[in-house]
């Protein structure tokens, strides 16, 4: 059995989170291989290496079945050459499970791919949701000018599984500047699951 949480849980407001059990950061230099320009990023590096390229504030009641982990993601703007800052990226360690995005602010893309190597994009604008399906390997980027702010939430026993995307080389597409907009790339590293 699960024990009540002292005081009034988690309050989402347009300010940010308040209530949360945990957050953590993403500096730039915990990014190293996610970038296709390398000498781009070693640049970038030289100067940032502890920018805060990502922060997750989260509220998790419990890891137990049927809970449910809620939180905002805050993806500052950026590129590293080409493409624009995005986060690490995972498949649930339990691959039946979902999770929704709601996006808060900025303009951005959940990049999805499945296991075998198909691509599912959703643009994120304010107000749009992103479902990620099960058995779906996703990551957000931000392809605006502002922090991309998004509200997540997915069950509590889902876990995450990081490596699948290092062991593949990374997903199978990149997104990347074109013009005033994005598009999306393949990537040459990438090797079938």
């Amino acid at each position: 059995m699960t024990k009540p949480l002292p005081g009034p849980g988690l309050v989402i407001t347009p300010a940010g989170l308040t209530g949360r059990t945990g957050r953590y950061e993403k500096r730039l230099a915990d990014l190293g291989g996610l970038f296709a320009d390398e000498a781009a990023f070693a640049a970038r590096l030289a100067t940032e290496a502890d920018r805060v390229i990502y922060h997750v504030d989260e509220f998790r009641p419990s890891t137990a079945a049927g809970d449910l982990i809620t939180g905002i993601s805050t993806l500052s703007p950026g590129r590293v050459g080409a493409e624009f800052h995005m986060t690490r990226g995972h498949i649930h360690a339990q691959h039946d499970r979902t999770e929704i995005y709601h996006c808060l602010s900025g303009h951005g893309l959940m990049l999805m791919e499945t296991l075998d190597g198909q691509t599912v994009v959703t643009e994120l604008r304010p107000g749009t949701v992103a479902y990620v399906p099960p058995v779906h390997i996703h990551r957000s980027v931000n392809v605006g000018d502002t922090d991309l702010v998004t509200l997540f939430c997915y069950p509590a026993d889902a876990g995450q599984d990081y490596d699948i995307i290092a062991r593949a080389g990374g997903m199978r597409h990149r997104a990347v500047a074109d013009g005033d907009g994005w598009r999306l790339t393949e990537n040459e590293d990438y090797v079938p699951r």
